[in-house]
């Protein structure tokens, strides 16, 4: 018999009640199946400023595993001779002492090469040779980390960063960008469509440009949406610049695992009055990551083989989620760098020597 309203009511009503209760119960759980944990909200302002917090409980928890920070290996004797002393073709950290020297190597093999091991920059013949472009690139890469924790405090503080920051134990970083190659204007119907319209998870799958790191994070381009003064005198930004403006916002957005009150004040986005101290640190943030891009990974297109190149030509830049990787801050703030002050760390005060309040 063909189970309809009509026909429930025909049976028993005792048995058309239970069958009325087990559609009811399979219809919530059908719809219950469909939602997913509700977000959860943090207010960091004052009430009725908007200044809340979205967090996505599953994306924290996915983010947890990429940010546990591995053991740091215990501190080597900083005395005897140095490393530059004892091995061949020593062009940085060679001041460390030999012990020191092996230290930060060893822990360079498992933060970016732990597969691979010594062999991934080192021909085993003979460590000393030039041969191996990794070599090459991570000499650059030992001097833009010592580079970023002396002069960016401004942005990385006395947290400061090492090769896991990125790397997280990869050859290569999983949060890297090359300059697009755009078809050229009038190649499609719709003409020059300025780096918009496409499935790019930069930019949250909106229609916004793809790209705000050549701009920004390579050129210096301004970043802004309205211009500071009034029309026609001085004022040229385009609503082509804004798009590429709310397109950087929405990467570091993603990037750091935030809304847009982490850095800004509901009352004016513009405006720097009354902003949180994030938003500072997040200028200096930008102009290190283009300082980075353009003194050391830039330079470094002639040490990378071509299959490791763009379709550019150029070789592989950061961004804010290189580092950051969807936490508020790198490894969710774990002071690694403190460990190596050979890397230009901040070493760690010890309690012992802090002075105790009178």
């Amino acid at each position: 018999m063909k189970l309809s309203h009509s026909n429930v009511r025909r049976l028993h009503p005792a048995l058309a009640s239970v069958l009325k209760s087990v559609g009811v119960v399979l219809t919530v759980t059908l719809l219950a199946a469909c939602e997913r944990p509700p977000m959860e909200s943090v207010q960091h302002g004052y009430r009725g400023t908007g200044m809340v917090q979205i967090y996505n409980p599953r994306t924290v928890e996915l983010n947890a595993d990429k940010n546990i920070v591995p053991v740091a290996l215990p501190p080597a004797d900083d005395g005897g001779p140095k490393a530059s002393a004892v091995f061949q073709n020593v062009k940085v950290l060679g001041d460390l002492s030999v012990g020191q020297f092996t230290r930060v190597m060893t822990a360079m093999t498992t933060w970016v090469a732990p597969k691979e091991g010594c062999v991934h920059c080192h021909n085993p013949a003979n460590f000393a040779d030039e041969s191996k472009y990794t070599k090459q690139v991570s000499r650059k890469m030992i001097e833009m980390t010592q580079h970023i924790n002396k002069d960016w405090q401004q942005h990385v503080g006395s947290t400061g960063v090492t090769c896991y920051t990125c790397h997280r134990g990869q050859n290569v970083p999983s949060d890297i960008w090359t300059k697009l190659n755009p078809p050229p204007y009038g190649a499609n119907f719709i003409g020059d469509k300025a780096g918009q319209n496409e499935p790019s998870k930069t930019v949250g799958l909106a229609s916004l440009p793809v790209d705000p790191f050549t701009p920004f994070l390579l050129g210096n381009e301004p970043i802004r949406v309205n211009g500071t003064t009034a029309l026609p005198s001085g004022n040229r930004q385009s609503i082509k610049q804004a798009e590429a403006t709310y397109s950087l916002m929405t990467h570091i957005s993603t990037s750091l695992g935030v809304n847009c009150t982490y850095c800004h004040t509901t009352q004016s986005f513009s405006s720097w009055k009354g902003n949180p101290p994030q938003r500072l640190t997040a200028w200096h943030g930008i102009r290190m990551a283009r300082d980075l891009n353009v003194n050391y990974m830039e330079t470094l297109v002639e040490a990378f083989p071509a299959h490791r190149k763009g379709a550019m030509g150029d070789v592989a830049k950061l961004n804010c989620a290189t580092c950051h990787q969807g936490a508020y801050k790198p490894l969710n703030g774990a002071p690694m760098a403190q460990d190596f002050t050979e890397l230009g760390g901040l070493a760690k005060v010890l309690a012992s020597n802090v002075p105790k309040q009178q």
